[in-house]
């Protein structure tokens, strides 16, 4: 059975993802009118790794429309613990329920939960890949500060290697006209080679540079991320990055009047704890607006307002495996060898990791 699942925002249309933005204010403005629309329905939250804002305001959005939910955030508390494999905890786990939230450590496990689950499937976080529901927070925290989603200049700074939130947001905003982007970041963090090609194919201007201070002063958006501890190989890798990028009032005051800083959460040391008093410091308001953001996807994945998508469209090679180690397929090995073509490249379609063919 084909389900409406969000494993990636590219697999919505731009009229789509406008339509849950809109949704999404509107319950912001009136959320009592909403308080039975998923009556009867259970939502199944599971968390493999640790969460905070995405794990409670998706269970409070399904709170909030009457439904239920099931679930864990600590799999060591599941038969996780006892060896069970992924495919076989999401297939009973989307039995129980009427829709399912993950969140995973490895790059394309939602996908690949995805292909047998018997309910449709939302993406809460797959490693350093993406993190397509704290998009669509982003977008109503736009639409509801700015007025519009086009026509931006959006500072992205930190971490856009491994940032999922980052690798979502300009795939995201990358389908609106006009948009422009500066990426702050180190040369080791920089983002990835396949998020620049969407951006060139897109023909979406963006510019790399290395200080938060040369940007400031022309942005809409600064969007801070903070250097990923977990996705570092080595503590010493971590702390070479760790603190290189800190926005604190002295910068704020090279900002324009109206520009406006969002974070996804959590912050560590990037943002400065006086920032918060600026009123141009939204990651607080953005966090509450993840509640609406969800409930509207709820709605319209229950509703069957979306595009169903065909999760697997390239072909499989049995005989090529994805050189990414925090891919799903290098522990789930019952998974297709997937992949796009495009010349001779290959291209995961789990991770999106690229290969080179010989």
């Amino acid at each position: 059975m084909s389900f409406s699942h969000l494993i990636d925002l590219d697999d919505y249309t731009v009229p789509e993802l406008n339509r849950i933005v809109e949704l999404g204010t509107t319950i912001k403005n009136n959320p009592a009118a909403y308080s039975e629309r998923c009556k009867g329905k259970i939502m199944a939250t599971l968390f493999f790794e640790p969460s905070t804002r995405t794990q409670m305001s998706f269970q409070t959005a399904m709170l909030r429309l009457g439904g239920s939910i099931i679930g864990f955030d600590n799999p060591s508390t599941s038969s996780v613990a006892k060896g069970e494999n992924l495919k076989d905890t999401t297939k009973v786990v989307s039995s129980y329920s009427d829709i399912m939230v993950i969140r995973h450590p490895l790059e394309g496990s939602v996908k690949a939960a995805a292909l047998t689950a018997d309910c449709p499937v939302i993406n809460a976080g797959d490693g350093g890949h993406l993190h397509p529901t704290q998009t669509l927070t982003d977008l109503v925290t736009l639409m509801s500060e700015k007025g519009r989603l086009d026509n931006l200049t959006i500072g992205l700074c930190g971490d856009l290697r491994y940032g999922r939130t980052v690798h979502s947001l300009l795939k995201a905003l990358s389908k609106y006209e006009n948009n422009k982007f500066i990426l702050i970041s180190s040369a080791e963090l920089a983002l990835p080679s396949y998020i620049k090609d969407i951006l060139k194919a897109r023909g979406c201007e963006y510019t790399e540079v290395s200080t938060i201070e040369e940007a400031i002063g022309s942005l809409d958006v600064l969007y801070m991320t903070r250097i990923q501890k977990e996705r570092f190989a080595s503590e010493e890798e971590y702390l070479r990055q760790k603190n290189i990028y800190v926005l604190d009032t002295a910068k704020m005051k090279k900002a324009s009047a109206d520009m406006i800083v969002l974070h996804p959460l959590p912050r560590v040391d990037e943002i400065t704890i006086d920032v918060d008093d600026d009123p141009r410091a939204l990651y607080f308001k953005q966090a509450a607006n993840g509640v609406y953001a969800r409930m509207a996807l709820i709605i319209s994945i229950l509703e069957n307002n979306l595009s169903k998508q065909n999760l697997i469209s390239g072909y499989t090679n049995k005989d090529v495996c994805c050189h990414n180690k925090k891919c799903i397929t290098a522990t789930e090995t019952y998974l297709p060898h997937a992949f796009k073509a495009a010349g001779d490249i290959l291209e995961c379609e789990f991770c999106d990791e690229r290969l080179l063919l010989e």
